[in-house]
């Protein structure tokens, strides 16, 4: 007799309630997927974004308000620094290089950064990849821009198209700097990072579009045009942060610390990777809980499956007392619902990693433009795959305790259920 071919059967008689079982599997399993992928490619994402940075320095802040607002571009700046501040910066002799950064406009809802072509030299993401140029050319006059992949793939540009420049950070906005037009010269090849969503512009470039503007305001009766900007000294006042690269990294929490101390005005500089470390860390007990959350809701799932099959034991009382007719002994019937709660663990788990895989794939198209996090379609880590395999062994053996009630039912039933 073939007991594989008869538990299925078995099952396709009781089809609705197997598939609402294995759906019930497959969800708690799926749940437990997601998370730990969710966990796996954020931390990876915020890692990739930057590296080959020693410092980050900007206005006096949190570590953590420095790191997300220049290098993921959430938040905004408490404080800006002063030019002649980044000079003295740029000028010491433990530095090798720097890179200034200006934020605080926008166009269609991407951010705006105004740079110099240094940050084309020293931006370095993942391991230590520099950036390229996918189209055109870095931007080498003052209204010239260079776009992130995504955003010229969203918005459809190309090089040598015209765009405006929005005051401030919000995706719709009343003031325009449609006085001073940017052309597209430049677009550069995706990062996985928020590098793709920006648009970036020289730092002259931004002073030009504010020249007429002041404390955030456009001066009223004051109309000052693209080519008369261009006469003006176009020396930027202030910088929202820079990034500094040191000449040997020995020296770099000497020089953390002489910034952290600097009089002139009050300065933050920051590790990237120790302070990356420092926002796992704050975010550990909430990605523990989510992953002890999701274990549980796999255990429940478990335990379903277990009363589904117990609860349906009264009414398969004659189908046993038939099989022990037929010749089953009581180990047959045993082993027939171990394999039947295994169904239900191996098709569950199957059916969940599908569903975990398709939604990846689907969430990953919303997610990557909205939060600069890349969700990948793969194979769990390893520790995750050993949890999985111990769970296909425990559906297979919670499959004794409804196998030994089936069992001991059929020692004692005849052709004639009980009732």
């Amino acid at each position: 007799m073939n007991w594989l071919s008869l538990a299925l059967h078995s099952l396709w008689n009781r089809r609705a309630t197997a598939i609402l079982t294995v759906f019930m599997v497959a969800l708690s399993l799926c749940m437990l997927l997601t998370v730990d992928r969710v966990r796996q490619d954020t931390r990876s994402s915020f890692a990739n974004t930057l590296s080959g940075t020693d410092l980050i320095v900007g206005g006096r802040t949190g570590g953590l308000n420095l790191l997300l607002y220049t290098v993921f571009r959430i938040g905004n700046a408490t404080n800006n620094i002063s030019w002649q501040t980044y000079q003295d910066i740029r000028a010491n002799d433990a530095v090798a290089w720097t890179v200034p950064i200006s934020l605080g406009d926008s166009h269609q809802g991407f951010r705006v950064l105004g740079t110099t072509n240094d940050y084309f030299d020293h931006y370095q993401y993942g391991r230590k990849q520099p950036l390229e140029l996918a189209e055109g050319r870095a931007f080498e006059g003052v209204y010239e821009a260079v776009l992130g992949a995504e955003v010229a793939e969203t918005l459809g540009y190309e090089p040598g198209r015209e765009i405006v420049v929005s005051h401030g950070l919000g995706r719709t906005s009343f003031e325009n700097h449609d006085d001073k037009p940017f052309t597209v010269v430049g677009i550069l090849e995706p990062t996985g990072t928020p590098v793709d969503r920006t648009l970036h512009v020289p730092l002259e470039g931004i002073t030009a579009m504010h020249v007429d503007w002041q404390a955030g305001v456009k001066v009223p009766g004051l109309n000052i045009s693209a080519d008369e900007a261009l006469e003006r000294d176009l020396t930027p006042e202030s910088i929202t942060a820079t990034l500094v690269g040191m000449k040997s990294r020995i020296q770099t929490f000497q020089f953390q610390r002489r910034i952290n101390e600097y009089r002139q005005e009050p300065l933050s500089a920051i590790i990237p990777g120790a302070t990356l470390q420092q926002l796992w860390q704050m975010i550990a007990i909430a990605e523990n809980a989510l992953i002890a959350v999701s274990a549980m809701v796999v255990v429940t799932g478990m335990m379903g499956m277990v009363t589904v099959i117990l609860a349906g034991l009264n009414e398969r009382r004659r189908e046993m007392a038939i099989l022990r007719a037929l010749g089953a002994r009581p180990p047959h019937i045993l082993g027939l619902l171990v394999l039947e709660s295994g169904f239900y663990g191996v098709i569950g788990l199957v059916l969940g990693l599908a569903v975990h895989w398709g939604l990846m794939a689907v969430a990953g198209l919303w997610v990557q433009p909205a939060y600069g996090i890349e969700l990948t379609v793969g194979w769990p880590e390893p520790t995750l795959l050993i949890a999985l395999a111990v769970f296909l062994t425990i559906s297979f053996l919670v499959g004794l305790v409804p196998g030994w009630k089936a069992y001991r039912q059929s020692l004692s039933d005849g052709l004639t259920a009980r009732t």
